[in-house]
């Protein structure tokens, strides 16, 4: 018989069944397409030998004017820099806690910590110990704590937290001593979840005494807004104050992040914020669902923005010779998440989208609805390239190129019902412009953390764009800007950071600082390697079918899928190959029947195979590509099949 050949359009199609999506392919995972052509990934490599502490939230690259490359990394516990293959802890300090005193147990490691006033600290806070001196006979030595950092264990009371060393007392002292305390800014939760019980809603809101429901308010996780003003960092707490950090300072790496930025102060800025962003081209600090009144955070309206005079960060105040001004949104109930655009800056809120465009004297900014119905999922969900936006909202993806548009998806069904959008401020939106991929890390259903991911390939030419899925998930992720390789973070919350180091750290999480697109696999921290799997699964197609428009024997009306067929064998075509590939295939009787692999599969493929004899019989067969070892890389081409019939039952 003659070979047919077997062609697939480019992307996933998960809207249709696996025998409906004709032509296409329904399955993968580390896999692109490019040029028409489905292919493995690239690997990834830590980018420093340390983990960190904690879930990272946003990542921002920048320049000094020495033309010094920084990423500045927020997470829900700390503010840090890459430098140069270090990492810099700057994240900023509360006021300190003077003339603390320390009591120990005997046999416990366990250490309570006196305040002279209210610490307004929280379990899992992390705080820094400063000129301590002991009391004698607890075993340790004042070097133990001094300059240490420490994670709150417990709260006792309004004055008093314990810490827990990594050593036992020797002895049981009773308070005493003296020591400084300095408390890290608080960033918020590792993950996104709902409140219960007192606090979390108006008093009596669900009835006299009674705890507000799980599903009235939703706790945020923390969250960073970074942005530069020339080679200052921006860097705004969610929800929280504004600090400055100066790259230019001769001792920026032991320099924290501070309101009081010599030069580049910020302590006239509202202090409850929850999106910051310099505007590009008129240098205005644009602090979006802010206070009405700065410094009262009981004032802090979602739909509030409010923007600093040109070129100082630190004037709010409008007068008739500056551009400080205000202005209040009305669609939606908060604002989300803000883009620098082309010519524009886009404002979203949960269900529409503004511009805010610089128009001078005497309003500054002009705003302008372009949108409704269209709402941003979280504040990190939306990227722009060439002066086109792309986001994900609550209930499908859109696109901006001066009018909103909804965007087909092949895969919309599949990620919506899987995805957990009550977690939609831990989506994460990623470009990497070298592959024209738009990436949404998300988590699923029963995942607290990113754990899916899904594509669109807008470089692809094909109706409504290419889509594509998989499960290798990340928390940021920042194109290749500043530094030629896109950069990632991947997070594990069962096992422990390296850095910053924390005495007495639990239950923290580590994140891994990974450069993409470097080289097949995944090169961790210590050096070793772990193999990135891929694989690439095609539609179920009807042999019968496929057999008779190949042989032109189809003269009438073609029963589908009515007579079993064979499949001798295939000749594979990889465009490109890097150690071996497996080939998979896969039979079944009927559309809704579980498959069966064939006897022979997986096949294996090396770069000097030039046919494989099969065993396959069926009505309906699909094909599936993949690569499960180290050193591996793939791009498919096309294959040919020998189909014959072989009976009706």
């Amino acid at each position: 018989m003659a070979l047919i050949d077997f062609k697939v359009l480019p992307g996933i199609d998960k809207q249709d069944t696996t025998v409906g999506a004709e032509n296409r392919w329904v399955d993968c995972d580390n896999v692109r397409f490019r040029y028409g052509l489905p292919e493995k990934v690239g690997g990834w490599a830590s980018l420093v030998t340390d983990t960190i502490v904690g879930v990272a939230r946003r990542q921002f690259a920048f320049v000094d004017l020495a033309g010094n490359r920084y990423v500045a990394i927020g997470t829900d516990k700390f503010l840090l820099i890459y430098f140069e293959g270090q990492l810099y802890d700057i994240t900023p300090l509360k006021a300190t806690l003077s003339s603390a005193t320390i009591a120990t147990t005997d046999t416990s490691a366990v250490c309570d910590i006196t305040t002279s006033g209210n610490h307004n600290l929280s379990a899992g806070d992390i705080v820094l110990l400063d000129n301590v001196t002991l009391p004698g006979g607890t075993g340790f030595t004042d070097a133990d704590f001094e300059n240490k950092l420490f994670q709150v264990t417990s709260i006792t009371s309004a004055t008093v937290f314990t810490i827990t060393q990594s050593s036992a007392a020797t002895a049981t002292v009773s308070t005493g001593g003296s020591i400084d305390v300095k408390p890290y800014e608080q960033v918020g939760p590792a993950s996104q979840s709902y409140g219960y019980g007192w606090g979390t809603d108006t008093w009596g809101a669900g009835g006299w005494g009674e705890a507000s429901s799980a599903t009235d308010v939703s706790l945020e996780p923390g969250l960073w807004s970074l942005s530069n003003f020339g080679q200052v960092l921006i860097a705004t707490i969610a929800n929280g104050k504004t600090f400055t950090w100066n790259s230019g300072d001769v001792l920026r790496l032991t320099t924290r992040a501070s309101t009081t930025t010599s030069g580049f102060e910020t302590t006239n800025n509202p202090t409850a914020t929850r999106v910051t962003l310099i505007s590009p081209t008129t240098r205005h600090l644009i602090h979006l669902g802010t206070e009405t009144t700065i410094g009262d955070t009981s004032t802090q309206d979602d739909m509030f923005i409010r923007f600093s005079d040109q070129e100082n960060i630190n004037d709010y105040a409008p007068t008739a010779v500056n551009t400080a001004g205000t202005q209040r949104l009305q669609d939606g109930t908060k604002i989300i998440g803000s883009l620098k655009a082309k010519e524009v800056i886009l404002v979203w809120t949960d269900n529409a989208l503004y511009t805010m465009k610089f128009i001078g004297a005497p309003f500054t900014f002009a705003f302008e609805q372009v949108g409704t119905n269209c709402g941003l999922i979280g504040k990190n969900a939306a990227v722009e390239i060439d002066g086109v936006a792309f986001w994900m909202s609550n209930n499908g993806f859109f696109m901006f190129d001066g009018t909103v548009k909804s965007m087909p998806c092949s895969v919309e069904d599949y990620v919506y019902d899987q995805a957990d959008t009550t977690k939609g401020q831990q989506v994460y939106a990623g470009l990497n412009n070298q592959f024209t991929e738009v990436t949404w890390y998300y988590p699923s259903q029963g995942s607290e953390y990113n754990d899916q991911y899904v594509v669109f390939n807008y470089g692809e030419p094909m109706k409504g764009g290419v889509w594509y899925i998989g499960t290798e998930a990340r928390t940021t992720w920042i194109d290749s800007t500043v530094y030629p390789n896109p950069f990632s973070t991947k997070f594990n919350d069962s096992s422990s950071g390296t850095f910053p180091v924390i005495i007495g750290e639990s239950g923290l999480g580590q994140t891994t600082f990974f450069e993409q697109e470097v080289g097949t696999d995944q090169v961790n921290p210590d050096g070793s390697t772990t193999t990135v799997t891929s694989f690439v699964q095609s539609y179920d197609f009807d042999l019968q079918q496929r057999q008779q428009s190949a042989t032109g024997q189809a003269t009438g009306p073609t029963v589908a899928g009515e007579v079993f067929l064979a499949v001798r064998r295939f000749v594979p075509d990889f465009k490109d190959l890097q150690g071996n590939a497996k080939v998979t295939l896969a039979v079944k009787r009927y559309p809704q029947q579980s498959e069966t692999t064939t006897a022979l599969s997986p096949f294996t493929i090396t770069s000097s195979t030039n046919k494989k004899d099969t065993r396959a019989r069926g009505r309906f067969v699909n094909i599936k590509i993949e690569n499960d070892s180290n050193s591996e890389s793939w791009r498919f081409g096309t294959f040919r099949l020998d189909i014959q019939p072989d009976g009706r039952r």
